[in-house]
């Protein structure tokens, strides 16, 4: 996850402003879509907490994840559609198939959890500010795989609606790689 600054940033890091601490505005300064949360794990200690602050930063509209902005941006005309992989155990989310972004970083609820805040941001509270506080809302509820798939296919459902079928399977699919894979029981 590459974070970017949003201009709610930009006008934080202006001279004569100062409403956020020394670290989250270190990492405001840093962020420029080239680093992830694991390039900023050393000035906070550990990329745990690096994740919980960019987190928040995200949450208060002061970042972005720069691969929301691809992944969010529309698909151009001439690529055709993919094919839909075959239904699996689980029907509301589809395994994932081979894309040509790669993602290398580490699963964790976490880093889902910004994914969607940000996703949240950029395709609802435009749109429809009640929708997308009702989402925000359920996302600082969710803290299993569990209730983040169920928070994510709603807004992949929504997003649906908004931006067709190939654009939900392409944000289906980057949900996906980033939640941690489900451990199973013996």
């Amino acid at each position: 996850m590459f974070l970017i600054k949003t201009e709610k940033a930009r006008q934080e890091l202006q001279p004569g402003r100062r409403t956020l601490g020394q670290r989250e505005r270190a990492l405001l300064l840093m962020a420029d879509g080239r680093r992830s949360v694991t390039d900023f794990g050393e000035l906070f200690g550990s990329r745990d907490e690096a994740g919980r602050v960019a987190l928040h930063l995200v949450q208060e509209g002061y970042l972005l994840d720069s691969q929301i902005l691809r992944t969010a941006a529309p698909a151009p005309a001439a690529v055709p559609a993919p094919v839909a992989p075959p239904p699996e155990a689980h029907p509301a989310m589809p395994p994932p198939s081979v894309s040509a972004d790669a993602f290398d970083g580490k699963r964790s609820l976490a880093t889902t959890r910004m994914f969607l805040f940000d996703l949240c941001e950029r395709m609802f509270v435009r749109r429809d500010p009640l929708l997308a506080g009702q989402f925000r809302e359920t996302l600082r509820e969710a803290r299993d795989r569990g209730s983040m798939l169920s928070v994510a296919e709603a807004m992949v459902g929504e997003i649906e609606k908004l931006a067709g079928a190939e654009r939900a399977a392409s944000i289906r699919e980057r949900i996906l790689r980033l939640l941690p894979v489900e451990e199973t029981v013996h």
